[in-house]
Formats: C-alpha cells, sequence, structure tokens
C-alpha cells in the first residue's frame, strides 16, 4: 500500500542519516557536503531511485592545481621555478605567463644605475656620484646625487652628466649606501654591466637575484648580433626598443638607463626566466614554491 511503501522509504532515509552522521563523527564526510567544495558527490551512499551506491571509506582530494600567485615570502629564485611551471600549464601562451609574473610580485623586481665621477691620482679611480632605481613599471623610487669619499678630480660630465652644482645637494656616500642597499635587499635587481654599478656601491649582490642583460644572448639573438657580443645599452635599446638614449654633450641619465634595462628584462623576462629556473639547483619542495606538495611531505 502507499502507506507501507512511505514507511519503507521512511526506514531507508533513516539509515541513510545514520550512515551519514557515522562518517561526519568520523571525519570522513563534511557537513552539508556540495560538489562546490570540490568534492565528487558520490559521497552519498544512496541514490535518488532508492538503489545503494558503492560506500567510499575516504573523501576524495580536490584536485590540485598551481597558485597563480606567491607569498611574500617567497625567494627570487622561487620566482623563476614558478615562471617555469606556469610555462608548462595551459596553452602555454607567453602573454598569459607575462601577466602571471604581474601578479607574483613586480614590487620584486628593481632596476639600477649609476653615474661615477673620476677621483683619486689623475682622476683614475671611479666613485659614485648619483644612483638612481626604479621599479617593474619604471616609476623611479630613488635618485640621488652622492658626495665621494674622496676629492672629485675629473666629473666626467661629457659620461655621468654630473656637474659641481650637483654635488651642492648631494648626500655622503655612507648614508646613500645605506639607502640603496636597503632598497636593493631581497629583490631582483636588473642592470646592464651592473658590476660596475656594485662595485661603486662596495656591495655584492647574490648571483641568482641579479639580472645583467649585458650578459643575456637572448638579447643579442633578437637583436641580429652576435650571441657573445658585449653589446652596449645605446644599441641594444636602439634596436630593440627603437629608443634613442645617451644622446647629446650633457651626459648619461642614469634615471633614463635604469628604466630602459628594465624595458630590455621585461622584454625577454618569460624565457629568461625559464632557462634560469631550469638551470636552478634542486630543491626540496616547499608549500609555498611548490603547491603541488603534499603538506605532510614538507613536514617530513
Amino acid at each position: 500500500s502507499p502507506q507501507g511503501r512511505g514507511k519503507k522509504k521512511s526506514r531507508k532515509h533513516q539509515r541513510f542519516m545514520e550512515r551519514r552522521a557515522l562518517l561526519e563523527q568520523k571525519g570522513l564526510l563534511s557537513p552539508r557536503q556540495t560538489p562546490e567544495a570540490g568534492l565528487e558527490t558520490h559521497t552519498t551512499l544512496t541514490k535518488a531511485n532508492g538503489t545503494t551506491a558503492p560506500r567510499c571509506d575516504k573523501v576524495p582530494k580536490p584536485k590540485r592545481i598551481v597558485s597563480a600567485s606567491l607569498s611574500p615570502s617567497a625567494s627570487p629564485d622561487s620566482i623563476a621555478r614558478h615562471h617555469s611551471v606556469l610555462l608548462s600549464q595551459g596553452n602555454g601562451s607567453s602573454k598569459r605567463v607575462r601577466t602571471s609574473s604581474l601578479v607574483l610580485r613586480p614590487s620584486k623586481y628593481v632596476a639600477i644605475d649609476c653615474e661615477m665621477v673620476g677621483t683619486g691620482p689623475q682622476g683614475r679611480v671611479s666613485e659614485l656620484a648619483r644612483c638612481s632605481v626604479v621599479n617593474y613599471e619604471g616609476d623611479v623610487i630613488y635618485d640621488k646625487y652622492v658626495q665621494p669619499e674622496l676629492r672629485i678630480v675629473d666629473y666626467r660630465t661629457r659620461w655621468s652628466g654630473v656637474t659641481k652644482q650637483h654635488m651642492k645637494n648631494a648626500i655622503p656616500f655612507k648614508a646613500a649606501q645605506a639607502e640603496i642597499l636597503k632598497i636593493l635587499k631581497d629583490k631582483i635587481v636588473v642592470g646592464h654591466a651592473i658590476h660596475n654599478d656594485f662595485q661603486a656601491l662596495k656591495y655584492f649582490h647574490p648571483k641568482d637575484r641579479t639580472r645583467d642583460t649585458s650578459q643575456i644572448p637572448l638579447l643579442n639573438k633578437r637583436a641580429g648580433l652576435p650571441i657573445r657580443a658585449n653589446v652596449s645599452l645605446k644599441n641594444l635599446a636602439s634596436q630593440l626598443l627603437h629608443k634613442k638614449i645617451q644622446v647629446g654633450r650633457k651626459g648619461h641619465s642614469s634615471v633614463e638607463d635604469a628604466q630602459t634595462t628594465m624595458e630590455l628584462y621585461r622584454l625577454v623576462e618569460v624565457q629568461w626566466e625559464k632557462e634560469l629556473a631550469h638551470s636552478l639547483p634542486p630543491r626540496p619542495p616547499s608549500p609555498v614554491t611548490d603547491p603541488t606538495a603534499d603538506s605532510s611531505q614538507y613536514l617530513d
């Protein structure tokens, strides 16, 4: 009779609810589980038509995906590895990866350029007289004239753009050095023949966090120049960016040079970082740099 079928259905429903409550108590099934939570619907023990569905002892794990962003504590070489992971997913579109690199942390990247003057005997010693630092977008975040520790013998204005007038408001070298190194700390620093800038700052930056545009064959190849040739920033800018820099007799602009260097880096950023990621030594998996790693494995 309809009343008997109703009681039978009610008993089945009661057994279903008891079984569900037991699974929830054991932690094998979350309360009010929905497909949106990323779990399969087959955790339900009874189908809509009243037939019994196969039981499962474990809740299926959500599909693992790689996050498009990194923790603020991620190291620069982790960012390089993340570039490589992004390249291996999806359709491999470089445009998509370039967007992802912006999402990663553009604040991790800065470009630097320094101008030097001559001190010491016959002005042969190069000392810092101006330093400019720009961010990933090319915005100036530091630009100051610096008073060398020794007396200036040659301002080298034709190349440096520095004059005696600039030194009136220049800050002492030690003060400038402290300010600049604070900016460069934990950053990926881009520059052209950047060893000269670090030498003027009396500083050594970690190699894995340094990107020297004068030492990358990718740029020379794109410009149609010999891969191992030592090409000037001026020529690379002309060939690849179609812009003229370092013109006139007023000397170089360290701001313009730093911005140009960053533009060149961004031109080959995806491929460059991919190559660097492949050349990096293997590291233990981390839940920050490798979201596919299991947390228990990481703790072990």
